[in-house]
């Protein structure tokens, strides 16, 4: 049997990037999964119907608005009525906003700290009494190296990427005792969409090949000089829901090509 054979996880923003590949991960383990994100029309449905078929596991898509409690609330609801309740939450969601400091929109400022932050507090708060009551939960807030450094233009993704590992602590001490464990993931540089287009953007401007501005940007931030497989933070997301991850709780695990270790 597989290690989370019964089990159910909801993954935010998990249609594609990131998201999708630690949800495929906890699938491939045997978990049922609550596919989350923006999407076009029927775009959501089709990863959950893929991913239901490549892995075997029920997939459902929900597109709760993070940005609101009683959506986020509804999302809940319909998981548990769905599959008996949520096992695993997976806090990947993210919105971003370059802008410097006093030049950030007062209402980009609130959209990052509502899904980056907030949501990770309401979903929590809405799934644990059921994981407390079952004894056996696992909550994962998917931080960043910049947790862990800050960086220019991008005030409300340091700054939520940071409390997100105070909310991890705070968790994790609370639950220490009834079977639930949380941790927090800081992944580096992953392959995803968002940085993909980034790349292919600045190579178009200035006329390189889209290779060496990978290779560029990449070794400029990981010392490893490639990027940090999506594969590689799946793994770890399974592992931390395994058997095996039972007595790691409070922590943060980087997942960085070394980029915090200079």
């Amino acid at each position: 049997m597989k290690p989370l054979a019964g089990r159910t996880a909801l993954v935010t923003g998990s249609v594609a990037g990131l998201g999708h590949a630690i949800a495929r991960a906890l699938a491939s383990e045997g978990a049922n999964l609550v596919l989350h994100g923006l999407a076009p029309p029927g775009a959501g449905e089709d990863a959950a119907r893929a991913l239901a078929t490549e892995t075997g596991s029920e997939v459902s898509f929900d597109a709760a608005d993070l940005r609101s409690v009683a959506e986020i609330a509804r999302m809940v609801d319909g998981a548990t009525h769905r599959f008996g309740g949520i096992d695993i939450l997976v806090n990947n969601a993210v919105v971003r906003h370059f802008a410097a400091v006093e030049d950030l929109a007062p209402a980009d400022w609130d959209e990052e700290i509502a899904v980056n932050l907030s949501a990770a507090f309401h979903l929590a708060r809405l799934t644990l009494p059921e994981m407390k009551r079952r004894g056996w939960g696992r909550i994962l807030n998917v931080s960043s190296v910049f947790g862990a450094r800050g960086a220019a233009d991008r005030v409300g993704y340091v700054t939520t990427k940071t409390a997100l590992l105070g909310l991890t602590r705070a968790i994790a001490i609370e639950t220490a005792r009834s079977g639930v464990t949380c941790n927090a993931i800081g992944p580096g540089t992953v392959p995803s969409p968002a940085i993909l287009d980034r790349i292919a953007a600045s190579a178009a401007e200035t006329g390189r090949e889209v290779d060496a501005v990978a290779a560029d940007y990449v070794a400029a931030r990981h010392p490893t000089a490639r990027f940090v497989a999506m594969e590689s933070v799946g793994a770890l997301a399974a592992f931390l829901c395994s058997p095996a991850g039972a007595d790691i709780t409070g922590a943060t695990l980087q997942v960085d090509g070394g980029w915090t270790a200079g």
